[in-house]
């Protein structure tokens, strides 16, 4: 390791760690939950019912409804994370790190509703026509003090930028890469142009295009995914209950050796739920606020229930359903981590080689579908911070990064990409706590019209 990839490790490993960015992720989305009453949990039934029934706010501004908004912001969290940082989170942490995952996903709930809110209200619309906002735009326009808000504007949307090349792009089509490999035989080579231009033919097409795709694309994948953990379930459902019981006993007591597992104690729980919660479904990283100002609403309220569940479906139901597989099966005891520890808990649930098929196309498919959200994410951000002139260019250029990233070795981009991720949310949670009033204010307001309808 060289001297720069020393020191961008050192950086992520402070940024990442429990003096700043998990302990500030956890009390912001607390003070919300605290601030807002609990939104996440009297309004979550009508939240779902919006998203996946009502769907969209006709004949509002904005440029893809709230379900492809929904489902643009899922593509971009629904990834690796629900696969490798689960089964890492386990393997490091026990089974009480699932327990923290869950704590971590409920006031994170609040965090994702606050993003999309502010996104909503504070977005603006360019010079072609198309819906603009998300953190930059909610710091630079909300804040009160110009020169503070244009800072915080322009660290984000940069930081964001950079992020979007690593864990939105070359981190996952590697990932890809390996796993079609190691399970078919594919050479990465072949991957990576496949990969390449399947993303060129949806992010070329700008965000309607990608709206469309991941509107059928991503309920398609995580239903599949679904289906192969259910089969699972019900062939291991005697032990289920226990699998909760190990989640419930060890969040507050630690996990002994056992099996191939060395032992973790619950400081290791919290550390590794919490930390892999917030990787896999990015609630105080503001990137799916990018996706929420896309939305045809008229109320910053409405987007911002749909978007919360977004974080619900992530974690709470995905994630969920791969810790109780790896738990179920045994699998946990094995010694195995990230995801050969997922693929070992398939292996045992499905005859022959339908586990390590699951794991493999279901890691393709959350991979792609990360490229295609995180390439909205960047272009909105390389807008803010350049002009709408260069986001040809960008595109173009985020495609051929998908070809390189398969078939190249990247681990200082993974180090690169935690860095940048982390940054990300520091600009971030500094304006979710300044313009918390302003949070609260537009949901009493909403909730009391809606009330007195």
């Amino acid at each position: 390791m060289t001297g720069l990839e020393t020191l961008m490790q050192k950086a992520s490993d402070f940024v990442w760690g429990p003096a700043l960015l998990i302990p500030l992720l956890l009390a912001t989305g607390l003070y919300l939950t605290i601030r807002l009453r609990g939104v996440q949990f009297r309004r979550l039934w009508g939240a779902l019912y919006l998203a996946l029934v009502v769907r969209r706010d006709r004949d509002s501004e904005g440029d893809i409804s709230h379900f492809q908004a929904l489902m643009t912001a899922l593509a971009a969290t629904v990834g690796t994370g629900n696969i490798v940082g689960v089964a890492t989170a386990i393997a490091l942490g026990g089974p009480g790190a699932v327990f923290w995952m869950w704590m971590t996903g409920l006031v994170g709930m609040a965090t994702k509703y606050s993003e999309a809110l502010l996104s909503v209200k504070y977005r603006v619309v360019d010079h072609r026509g198309e819906q603009a906002g998300g953190p930059m735009y909610y710091l630079a326009r909300g804040i009160p003090w110009k020169k503070t808000a244009r800072t915080l504007a322009f660290l984000f949307a940069l930081f964001a930028a950079v992020a979007a090349f690593g864990i939105g792009n070359m981190v996952q089509s590697n990932s890809v890469a390996q796993a079609l490999h190691e399970s078919f035989a594919i050479p990465q080579v072949v991957t990576g142009a496949l990969l390449a231009l399947f993303a060129a033919a949806v992010i070329l097409g700008g965000i309607s295009s990608i709206g469309r795709f991941t509107g059928a694309f991503v309920p398609a994948m995580i239903a599949l995914y679904m289906l192969g953990t259910l089969v699972v379930l019900f062939r291991f459902a005697d032990a289920i209950p226990h699998a909760f019981k190990l989640i419930l006993h060890d969040a507050f007591n630690g996990t002994s050796v056992t099996g191939g597992f060395a032992g973790a104690a619950v400081a290791s729980a919290i550390r590794f739920g919490v930390a892999r919660g917030i990787f896999s479904n990015e609630s105080g990283l503001g990137s799916a606020g990018i996706a929420a100002a896309a939305a045809q609403t008229r109320e910053p309220v409405r987007q911002a229930l749909v978007s919360m569940t977004q974080t619900f479906i992530d974690t709470i139901v995905v994630c969920s359903l791969t810790a109780l597989v790896i738990l179920s099966t045994g699998a946990w005891e094995s010694g195995a981590n990230g995801a050969r520890l997922t693929q070992a808990a398939f292996d045992t649930g499905l005859p022959g080689q339908w586990g390590g098929w699951i794991v493999a196309v279901s890691l393709s498919m959350f991979a792609f579908s990360t490229i295609l959200g995180w390439g909205y994410y960047g272009e909105k951000s390389i807008e803010y911070l350049l002009g709408e002139r260069v986001i040809p260019y960008y595109r173009i250029l985020f495609v051929i990064m998908v070809f390189f990233g398969a078939i190249r070795s990247i681990d200082f981009v993974w180090t690169i990409s935690d860095l940048m991720n982390g940054l990300m949310a520091l600009p971030n949670l500094v304006g979710l706590l300044l313009l918390s009033g302003v949070i609260a204010a537009e949901s009493r307001s909403y909730f009391g019209r809606v009330r007195g309808s």
